[in-house]
């Protein structure tokens, strides 16, 4: 009874309602204006959300957020290879030091392999265990501890992209994790610079750290370039970006016009095969039976001649089919002693003055300048003439 009687006021509000607003036209106006304007503070309210201002960060969250605590301990493992035992040995005072600022206990177990990382009763952040995990899983993938302690921080996160099962073949594997790396890691520290993160290539993964734009950018450039996609082209495309950022105007138009588009040039093609069959027609009725051996003598007529005819015709055969088996061998033999054609020798012919006669005058002068020329350079202290003659007297005397 209740619910009806309810039911019925609110019908009865409603007609007297309906019937205020047919009776004045003004009241129609006011309700209508009063509509739109509602409408257009919405839409402004809308576009403010929509956009953020410059420098705006979201408060962290601190013990006043959570003030009792967690009700249960959470607890994360990961294993890390008996080659980076050494390295954790080092700094794992500084794992320890990091974690305990954010309430979360650290242990390392040398004898299995394991870093395990577990809340405590001081633990008021929920997500301060997943950061934890997260730090444990890149000190086990070989990232140093100053870029892995990073992930404590409220604006990074990690990403850890296996790249093992994407290539089958090993040798094509290695070629494309060493073009992500480039030549002295320089492709590699281009895509740092460009998105913000520390990235890491080790065996088959990539760990990657920075911020989430950055991590997105990160993922598919190393896809691409294990899809057989030269990362230079995915730099290109954001340092286009890179600089159309920066322009307050273009933010809310499209970037596709700016941005390049790489066609494959070099698309594999097909290898033909030197033999092509080609198909023949279709036809619906079966090809012709071929001849036997006695229709063809039946037509040719041998059928009918006798055996011994036969014998001396297939001898006469088999004695012509022997006997150029024979000139092709003789003439194969013969090669050998033909001797090869010489060329003929050109023999060089002294032109001819073109007058025909010769200018003795000229003739006499360049001998007559020859013989005044003296060859060689004076010597620079020249010897006393020496005779042989003045020798032999001497010999003599002392004799």
């Amino acid at each position: 009874m209740q619910r009806k009687v309810t039911r019925r006021r609110t019908s009865v509000r409603h007609f007297r309602a309906i019937m205020a607003s047919s009776t004045t036209g003004d009241g129609v106006s006011e309700a209508q204006t009063g509509k739109k304007s509602k409408k257009t503070k919405n839409q402004v309210d809308e576009s403010d959300l929509l956009t953020v201002p410059d420098g705006w960060k979201e408060p962290g969250f601190t013990r006043d957020d959570n003030p009792r605590g967690l009700l249960e301990e959470s607890s994360f493992a990961t294993l890390f290879p008996k080659y980076r035992e050494a390295y954790l040995k080092e700094c794992w005072p500084l794992v320890e030091k990091a974690c305990g600022e954010a309430n979360i206990k650290a242990s390392l177990d040398l004898i299995e392999g394991s870093i395990t990382v577990c809340t405590t009763k001081k633990t008021f952040d929920p997500y301060a265990i997943v950061r934890a995990r997260d730090l444990i899983k890149l000190l086990a993938r070989s990232v140093p501890f100053e870029q892995a302690v990073r992930i404590l921080q409220d604006d990074m996160a990690c990403d850890i992209i296996k790249i093992g099962t994407l290539v089958r073949n090993r040798e094509r594997f290695v070629k494309r994790r060493q073009r992500l790396i480039g030549p002295k890691g320089s492709t590699l520290k281009a895509l740092e610079l460009l998105t913000n993160c520390y990235v890491m290539v080790q065996g088959n993964t990539v760990s990657a750290l920075g911020p989430y734009n950055g991590l997105k950018e990160v993922r598919k450039v190393v896809m691409d370039t294990m899809k057989n996609i030269h990362p230079i082209y995915n730099i290109k495309t954001l340092m286009i970006k890179r600089e159309l950022s920066k322009d307050p105007d273009l933010r809310v138009q499209s970037w596709e016009r700016f941005l390049p588009k790489f066609r494959h040039k070099n698309l594999a093609k097909r290898k033909e095969p030197k033999k092509k069959s080609v198909k023949k027609e279709y036809t619906p009725f079966p090809p012709a039976q071929p001849e036997s051996k006695v229709d063809k003598e039946l037509a040719t007529g041998e059928f009918f001649l006798r055996e011994s005819v036969k014998r001396r015709k297939k001898m006469e055969e088999i004695k012509v089919k022997q006997g150029e088996a024979l000139t092709k061998k003789q003439e194969e033999r013969n090669k050998a002693f033909i001797p090869p054609k010489e060329k003929p020798l050109m023999k060089k012919t002294s032109k001819a003055p073109a007058d025909g006669k010769l200018d003795i005058n000229a003739i006499k002068d360049k001998v007559r300048k020859a013989k005044t020329k003296k060859l060689g350079a004076p010597p620079v202290n020249p010897a006393p003439p020496t005779s042989t003659t003045d020798k032999k007297k001497k010999n003599k005397t002392k004799g």
